[in-house]
């Protein structure tokens, strides 16, 4: 898939995929640079979409902060102080309701982006992000200060599918 020429203020480089996950390193993009911020983890990599098991393909995709839904009413009581919207990743083809959000393993997510600050490596188990929480919320309080309505993810596969 060829890569749209747009601004962005997210980068995904996914380099590592497993029989059950994806693992990549997520940096903000701006002015000063690119700047790592955490681990992601998303489900696999399959030619064929199964619905919840089935990672994003590779593109750039408009960001937004969704003020409903369930994840929103559950962030907004684990994270008070910092919460005012799920990150949301728009226009993804076959996919909807795609978050920026906590979580450890696959089974957290169902298309959606994980974050952490820790990760076991999945070639030879399945991958797991640690640390979680703390780096959502670092990593929530820096994707909105910045976000904008030309705020943008670029996904980029480096892994070998």
């Amino acid at each position: 898939m060829k890569l749209i020429d747009v601004p962005f203020n997210l980068e995904l480089l996914r380099f590592s995929s497993g029989e059950a996950s994806t693992l990549g390193a997520l940096y903000i993009c701006n002015e000063h640079g690119k700047k790592f911020t955490c681990f992601t983890l998303e489900d696999r990599h399959r030619f064929e979409k199964i619905p919840g098991e089935t990672r994003i393909p590779a593109g750039t995709y408009k960001l937004e902060l969704r003020k409903e839904g369930g994840f929103h009413q559950k962030y907004k009581k684990l994270f008070p102080d910092v919460h005012s919207g799920m990150i949301h990743v728009l226009n993804v083809p076959n996919y909807e309701y795609i978050l920026i959000h906590c979580g450890n393993t696959d089974k957290n997510t169902k298309g959606c982006i994980l974050v952490g600050d820790t990760l076991e490596q999945n070639a030879t188990k399945k991958g797991f992000l640690g640390a979680s929480r703390t780096s959502y919320e670092r990593v929530y309080s820096e994707i909105v200060k910045g976000l904008n309505e030309d705020s943008y993810i670029k996904i980029i596969d480096w892994d070998d599918v």
